[in-house]
Order: C-alpha cells, then sequence, then structure tokens
C-alpha cells in the first residue's frame, strides 16, 4: 500500500470514527418516560396496550387511537388505573390522512405536545397469494405503511420546532424476510421498515430519535383478530400455534419493556427474539438457502381452497387444533390484552 492510499484509509476510518461518535452523542444521556406526552397508534389491545400500559406507569401522559371505539374505552380505564395523569382514547381511521391529522391536533391541543410517538397501528391478513386480491395489499398499505406516514408526518413538525422527540416503529421480521402466507403483510412492513431507517437520518438534525423495532413471533394474543383466508381454519391453527409456543414466540410484555428501553437509549434498531435475528442473518448472508427453506416452508402450507378470497377472522376460524393446549400461553395473552371483547369466549 502506498503512502498516499494509507493516508486516504486514515482519513475514511477517522471521518467514520467521527460520524459514529456524533451519533452517539446525539442519543446519549439517560431519557425518561416521565412526565413525557406518549401518543400510541393501535393502543387498543395487543402490543400497542402493553406498550401504553408501560408509559403510563414510568409516568408519562398517554394518549392511544383505534377504530374500534369499545376497545379504546375499555384499554383507556385499564391504563388509566396505572397512570398520574389523564389518559385519552381518540378513536379514529389512520388510513385517512385527514383523520391522522385531525386524531394528531387533537392531543397537542389537549397537552400541548407530543414528546413519544410510537406507530405501532396495522393488520394482517393470512392466506396464499391464490386467494389474496389487490384490496388486501391496499389494506395493508393503508394500515400497516400509510398510517405510520401520516401520523409521523403530522407530528414530526411540532417536534422540530421543539427540537426534541422520539419515533418508535413497529415493523416486523416480515418486513425482512418474506414469509410465505403473508405476502401483502411483509410488502407493507418493508415498506415501512424502509421508511423508518430513512426517517432517522433524516430527522437527527431536529434532534428527533428514530428506532426501528422488528419483533418476531410474540404472544400478543392477536390471531384471534387477525384476518384469515383460503382454508382459514388451517391457517389459523398454524399461525396461533406459533404465535403462541414458548422457545419460539416471546412474552409481549418482555418485548414491550424492551422496545422502550431501546427507545431510551435512542438505539437504530432492535430485533426481537433470537429466532428473528437468526433468520434475518440467514437471509441476508444466505439468501439462496433461506429462499429455498422459505419455497419448502410454502409447500407444507394450506393450499387454496376452503373459503376462498372472503375473510374471517382468527375468533371465527377455531377448529381441534386451535385453540388447544398448543395455544395455551396465546389464550392466555388474549385475555389480558384487551383482545377479548367481554362476554365473548377465547
Amino acid at each position: 500500500m502506498t503512502t498516499s492510499s494509507r493516508s486516504k484509509t486514515l482519513l475514511w476510518t477517522a471521518a467514520g470514527a467521527g460520524l459514529l461518535l456524533l451519533a452517539r452523542s446525539q442519543t446519549s444521556g439517560a431519557y425518561s418516560f416521565k412526565g413525557k406526552v406518549a401518543l400510541v397508534t393501535g393502543g387498543s389491545r395487543g402490543l400497542g396496550l402493553l406498550l401504553a400500559r408501560h408509559l403510563a406507569s414510568e409516568g408519562a401522559t398517554v394518549a392511544i387511537c383505534a377504530r374500534d371505539e369499545e376497545d379504546l374505552e375499555q384499554a383507556r380505564q385499564d391504563i388509566q388505573s396505572r397512570a398520574s395523569s389523564d389518559v385519552i382514547a381518540i378513536g379514529c381511521d389512520l388510513r385517512k390522512r385527514e383523520e391522522a391529522e385531525r386524531m394528531v391536533r387533537e392531543v397537542i391541543a389537549r397537552f400541548g405536545r407530543i414528546d413519544v410517538l410510537i406507530n405501532n397501528a396495522g393488520i394482517i391478513t393470512v392466506a396464499p397469494l391464490e386467494e389474496m386480491t389487490l384490496e388486501d395489499f391496499n389494506d395493508a398499505m393503508e394500515s400497516n405503511f400509510w398510517s405510520g406516514v401520516y401520523t409521523t408526518m403530522a407530528a414530526a413538525p411540532s417536534m422540530r420546532q421543539r427540537r426534541a422527540g422520539r419515533i418508535v416503529n413497529i415493523t416486523s421480521i416480515g418486513g425482512k424476510i418474506a414469509v410465505p402466507h403473508l405476502l401483502p403483510y411483509s410488502a407493507s412492513k418493508f415498506a415501512f421498515y424502509g421508511f423508518s431507517r430513512g426517517l432517522r437520518s433524516e430527522l437527527m438534525k431536529d434532534g428527533i430519535v428514530v428506532t426501528t423495532v422488528v419483533p418476531g413471533l410474540m404472544r400478543t394474543g392477536s390471531p384471534r383478530n387477525a384476518n384469515f383466508k383460503g382454508q382459514h381454519q388451517l391457517e389459523h391453527a398454524w399461525f396461533s400455534i406459533s404465535d403462541s409456543l414458548p422457545g419460539v414466540s416471546m412474552d409481549a410484555d418482555r418485548a414491550a419493556t424492551q422496545i422502550l428501553n431501546a427507545a431510551k437509549r435512542g438505539e437504530v434498531e432492535i430485533t426481537l427474539t433470537p429466532q428473528a435475528r437468526v433468520a434475518a442473518a440467514i437471509d441476508a448472508l444466505f439468501p439462496e438457502f433461506s429462499g429455498g427453506l422459505l419455497a419448502a416452508a410454502n409447500r407444507m402450507m394450506p393450499m387454496a381452497g376452503g373459503i376462498g378470497q372472503r375473510l374471517a377472522k382468527g375468533k371465527d376460524s377455531k377448529s381441534d387444533a386451535s385453540p388447544s393446549m398448543l395455544t395455551k400461553l396465546g389464550d392466555r395473552a388474549a385475555e389480558r390484552n384487551n383482545e377479548v371483547k367481554p362476554g365473548e369466549p377465547v
């Protein structure tokens, strides 16, 4: 190596180290949710509710939003019992830009600002590609991508003015690896993952720290409110069992703790569950091998048929396999996390 080449290498190394130190300096220092105003989208049940509970317990003023007014009020009362300040719940459809903007204005009008935004709202539809329609892709993009974009773009200007804010975007391992029978979901989560990572780079200069969360399987109890098509009972069975088994899925309350700790530290990205981290690493390093495994898995999954392109909720897709002993942990989580309406059987 020539002297000139060594000098260039040293310069690039120094520049890289300098950028790393600058990035760390902008997110260093203790961050507390106490006294902060936190908005959690999709906060009426599942992971969103758990995150809102933790924030309230840590002294944050919490606002949640979702589409179902009954679920929202039940969640608000639940969170209020853990909070030292008012909790507000706003009914809105974040797939519509005007409703997302109205909701953000209401939170700021009530509390004066938004310090922490957690984009968690979303839907999931499970079926083979043959039973998916263009409407399924559109619904997934509106719910899993545009809802977060609309809310972020509405909340960011006030954060910029104060040169402070934290944004946490809940993506998915399905946004890094396209799992069979989840194609609209994966496509929308891939988009949201890219938005979130780019958002951090763009907003760091304004004092706003963005953390991208990549969950693997979690025991939230959400399969009962997921959408299923085709052979919906078989689809629900594999999905709900995978989402419930210890060693495969993660306790959602523990996941919520890890997510909020990552947000406090200002981490760029956190991937939850060792299985998800290993799967992402294998897919990145050995895409041919990973692609072959996923194709083989697809051959073992339910074929098209059943109810075809009609939608059925998980709670309407029960079978001998689910609920069962294999889904016991997930069913308990559903009861704890407001996935079950009062009077409904699990």
